[in-house]
């Protein structure tokens, strides 16, 4: 049986269904799943899930989609258990039918990939699994039921309750480092001395969560600056740490949120991470008054792109030369002339813009206004960088996290969809942070094309803030 199963998994995406050496680990990790789902002792299942994962490595791309059609296929639930316990719960709708109905409909995978969780190192085992799955998914889209029981399992291994926090500086043993390093997926950490500038300074901070798990692979990390002011450049922010101390800050900024582990992809961590920093910052610094971002807009530029192209926007001449060639990086007088222009277009692009769910089309707005942030300040040019300039031809936002609205606007987003602009409180306050439009009712406002549904679906965000 196992070695028809192994041959029709083999069969179907086109590889011979010859027994050679290639086959070997494909054909001893489909025994040893079955194995496992039939073993009672849990010294065997530990033993050959640690076998069963170890085989699962040797596998080349094709022989794991292979595997996992076999999961998707031959570990599904049991239709005619499903009919049976339907058929008894409708007869007596009691909550032990209702139990018996629940246990019927939980496809046979999901306890495999419980018992393949049992041994060391299993679930970091497992989410790298999922990782390879989802490159799978999109050219394979009959195995999205395999992935909802991965993520269905990962909602309740990966709950907040088993996560830590932890701070991250110099001192940070230099494997946890290395991997800061690598992960870092929105401002590229060039060597070990610019991560050092990063982590050292007085007016640096990085957060983490890990899990216990997983041992020292960060799940998510975010690096925070401490400012006077809010800033409007990345690369000035980048380029001057150390330069205030921790009793001259009155803004702790959020300028960089990588997630690290791409088999976790839908499970929220950093609406938490967030949440959990800016109450560590309250507690260790007082005198800090703003919580904010500097953030990246990744969908602008192709939004843009295609509003001027299908949609008949019209932008100045001046725009549109300067946006293709460049070079206004040197021109103070063109960037004067260029931003209410582009500041507009972004306003609109961020507030009126939606995605098919009806939440603003840009992913990182999504991100931010439904973890309770609100809107603050559009900045241009904020991220002169060639990936900041061909994403959002170098705009950046600040999006605001007052700790007494968190909740309050993360209701009205999650209810209306709202964008929410802060409200300023003083003279001082307004006049200390000069705003950019938000709303593109303004003088320099272009027409308005209508909100594209999915047209930005095919670009995604940032590594650090996939959905």
């Amino acid at each position: 049986m196992l070695t028809h199963v192994g041959q029709r998994a083999r069969q179907q995406v086109g590889l011979s269904p010859g027994a050679g050496n290639e086959d070997t680990a494909l054909a001893r990790l489909t025994e040893s799943c079955h194995n496992l789902t039939e073993s009672s002792g849990e010294a065997s299942r530990i033993m050959m899930a640690q076998r069963a994962l170890e085989d699962y490595q040797q596998l080349d791309q094709e022989q794991r989609l292979a595997f996992f059609r076999v999961l998707a296929e031959h570990y599904a639930a049991d239709e005619a258990r499903i009919h049976a316990a339907y058929a008894a719960y409708r007869e007596s709708p009691d909550n032990a039918n209702l139990s018996t109905l629940f246990a019927a409909s939980e496809p046979r995978r999901q306890s495999l990939l419980r018992r393949l969780n049992l041994c060391p190192g299993g679930t970091y085992e497992i989410v790298r699994m999922r990782a390879d799955l989802l490159k799978l998914i999109k050219q394979h889209p009959e195995l999205k039921p395999l992935d909802a029981d991965f993520a269905h399992l990962f909602a309740s291994w990966f709950n907040r309750g088993f996560l830590m926090l932890e701070a991250i500086d110099w001192n940070t043993p230099a494997a946890v480092l290395e991997k800061i390093i690598r992960y870092e997926a929105v401002h590229a950490i060039q060597d070990w001395s610019d991560l050092r500038g990063r982590l050292d300074p007085e007016d640096r901070r990085c957060y983490a969560f890990f899990h216990p798990a997983i041992g020292d692979e960060p799940l998510i990390f975010v690096e925070v600056a401490l400012c006077k002011g809010v800033p409007n450049n990345i690369q000035h922010l980048l380029a001057n740490s150390g330069q205030t101390t921790e009793h001259e800050a009155d803004t702790a900024v959020f300028y960089s949120i990588s997630n690290c582990q791409k088999g976790l992809k839908g499970i929220s961590f950093g609406n938490f991470l967030i949440k959990q920093v800016v109450q560590e910052l309250q507690r260790e610094l007082p005198n800090l008054s703003r919580f904010v971002t500097l953030s990246p807009v990744p969908g602008f530029s192709q939004w843009l792109e295609r509003a001027r192209d299908e949609e008949g926007l019209e932008v100045s001449d001046l725009l549109a030369h300067h946006l293709q060639h460049d070079d206004w990086m040197n021109n103070e007088e063109a960037q004067q002339k260029m931003a209410p222009e582009l500041r507009a277009l972004a306003a609109h692009y961020l507030v009126n813009v939606k995605h098919r769910s009806g939440q603003p089309m840009d992913p990182v707005a999504r991100f931010h206004l439904g973890n309770g942030a609100s809107l603050h300040r559009l900045n241009w040019p904020g991220d002169t960088s060639p990936n900041g300039r061909q994403q959002a031809h170098s705009l950046m936002v600040n999006y605001l996290y007052e700790p007494h609205r968190i909740e309050q606007n993360h209701e009205a987003f999650s209810r209306n969809d709202s964008v929410v602009a802060p409200r300023r409180e003083t003279k001082k306050e307004t006049d200390s942070l000069s705003s950019s439009p938000l709303s593109p009712k303004t003088s320099e406002q272009p027409p308005a094309p209508k909100p594209a549904a999915d047209a930005n679906d095919s670009k995604q965000a940032p590594e650090s803030l996939e959905e």
